[in-house]
């Protein structure tokens, strides 16, 4: 059986989870788990900080030539891509056996060689 090469969209995207995990991690954020599915969407990232709060992030790559195209990372973060991205941090939560911490959404982008965090970047209420 031969493998097939991924997309380059699906290269980039999961380079750029692999790069923002660790930048999260060297400014003291932990992982809970990975790429967490459900009906409702995909989350990214779930990380907890220092404080103990849930931090719900969601991870915007883009190679050079495509951010000067489409716009930046950030751009792509829609109030629908909002929308599925609480759909599953609820349904997240919902599963989980313990009180429900302090959480919040924050958005790592990634444009080429450069790398923004934007905590708390929107609410539940998007």
């Amino acid at each position: 059986m031969v493998q097939t090469a991924k997309p380059i969209t699906a290269a980039t995207g999961e380079a750029g989870e692999d790069r923002a995990l660790r930048y999260l991690q060297a400014r003291g954020l932990s992982v809970v788990i990975r790429n967490y599915r459900c009906k409702g969407g995909e989350i990214d990232l779930v990380m907890r900080d220092a404080a103990g709060a849930l931090v719900f992030v969601e991870v915007r790559a883009r190679v050079a030539r495509s951010t000067q195209r489409f716009g930046g990372a950030a751009a792509s973060v829609t109030p629908a891509k909002q929308r599925r991205l609480i759909a599953a941090a609820e349904d997240f939560l919902a599963r989980q056996a313990d009180d429900v911490p302090a959480c919040r959404f924050d958005v790592i982008t990634i444009d080429g060689a450069r790398i923004e965090w934007m905590r708390d970047a929107f609410g539940a209420e998007a």
